[in-house]
């Protein structure tokens, strides 16, 4: 397979209008500029982005343009892909400071120095300027149809609940980010096509001009929901390597052959050989995903911080240590009851789901099981409560 095979093979979900009209394109040496959007509704990147940076990082191999735009405009208005109701509306501040750290995030992957550097850019900078004769222009090139045909609105229909104006108008500006830039291609996860789409429509309407769409693979849980900052299982860029081999480790079995194609840059033919070994029920499924696990930290941490990590997980996970590095949280008073704790400290996020995970033995303090969600607790200097698989907290006292 040669590099305009993979980089049009590897994680891709769909090519509009076709992948053999993009691969002519790419095989007559012309060089095209592409982008990926990314929305600031979170400080950090994550996993489900780091997908797309990949697939920007192997046009920048290739020699094209790329181009990292940050939707600090768009973001304004919040995506409503996949909501069963309204986003609240961020500031430009909040979109803006969400951001401010994501150069250096992707850049882990992507070069933004150097030759046939990739380009930051931020959609406020045309978003901005757009005046409402513009934009009459601009939304006469769709319908109400066009914009009612989402599923998600269709749902939201049904349940009789509100679709606002500015939801529709979202398509239209991100549609409005490729005119401005005048690229060839938008690369974004499948979930993304309607918005990508309506970018072609408008390119075609103002331009005349062809614009490609490359749709990836989405990165899914174990519920087959996408793994992001929507549905609150996400895995950010600035997490140690430490808790992104941990986190990977969490992954479930059917997710590791995906995670090989859309997360690291191990060559297509050993991941197939891989998924060969676990349908023949040969390969260790453990062992694959510590692989996993390893190359997604190398990839981001290096090598070194990689088996650091490994070391790590094998020592807390599987020879049930402690780990050597531990978030601590300072109690205010002696005696607690467990659920009140676990709450207090973050560990978690209800009451309801303290007295879940009590019930199934998941709760430890210093080693000892707790079992009931009635049972008092005397705080102590330096006592360890463990909460799940991966997480833990010391506890300082008042007295310290």
């Amino acid at each position: 397979m040669d590099k305009i095979d993979e980089v049009l093979t590897r994680g891709v979900e769909k090519i509009y209008p076709s992948r053999p009209a993009l691969e002519k394109v790419l095989r007559s040496g012309k060089k095209i500029k592409l982008y990926q959007g990314f929305d600031p509704s979170m400080t950090n990147l994550h996993l489900g982005n780091l997908v797309g940076i990949l697939k920007l990082k192997q046009f920048q191999n290739l020699g094209h343009q790329v181009i990292f735009l940050v939707g600090d405009f768009t973001g304004m208005i919040g995506d409503p892909t996949d909501r069963a109701s309204t986003r609240t509306l961020l500031t430009r501040k909040q979109v803006l400071k969400n951001s401010q750290t994501w150069k250096k995030q992707a850049g882990k992957i992507l070069n933004f120095n150097g030759k046939n550097p990739a380009k930051l850019m931020f959609n406020s900078q045309w978003g901005d300027r757009i005046t409402f004769k513009d934009l009459i222009t601009i939304t006469s090139k769709f319908t109400v149809q066009q914009m009612l045909e989402r599923d998600f609105f269709q749902r939201r229909l049904k349940a009789q609940k509100p679709i606002h104006l500015h939801e529709f108008l979202y398509p239209v500006a991100q549609a409005i980010d490729c005119v401005e830039m005048d690229v060839n291609l938008e690369i974004g996860g499948s979930d993304q096509t309607f918005n990508m789409l309506a970018g072609r429509t408008l390119m075609k309407a103002l331009k005349g001009k062809e614009k490609f769409v490359l749709t990836t693979k989405l990165l899914v849980d174990v519920r087959g929901e996408k793994a992001g900052k929507t549905t609150g299982n996400a895995l950010f860029l600035n997490a140690s390597a430490t808790e992104m081999y941990g986190g990977i480790m969490s992954f479930s079995d059917i997710n590791i052959i995906p995670g090989f194609e859309l997360l690291t840059r191990v060559p297509l033919q050993l991941i197939k050989e891989h998924q060969k070994t676990l349908q023949k029920s040969k390969g260790n499924p453990m062992t694959l995903k510590k692989q996993l696990a390893f190359e997604v930290a190398k990839m981001l941490y290096g090598e070194k911080n990689a088996k650091n990590a490994e070391k790590e997980f094998e020592r807390v996970f599987q020879k049930r240590k402690i780990p050597k590095e531990i978030p601590t949280f300072k109690v205010q008073r002696i005696k607690y009851k467990i659920v009140d704790l676990l709450t207090d400290t973050k560990l978690a996020k209800s009451r309801s789901e303290a007295k879940r995970l009590i019930g199934q033995g998941g709760v430890d303090i210093d080693g000892s099981p707790i079992l009931d969600p009635q049972t008092e607790v005397t705080t102590k200097e330096g006592m360890v409560i463990r909460y799940g698989k991966r997480r833990f907290i010391r506890i300082r006292t008042g007295k310290n």
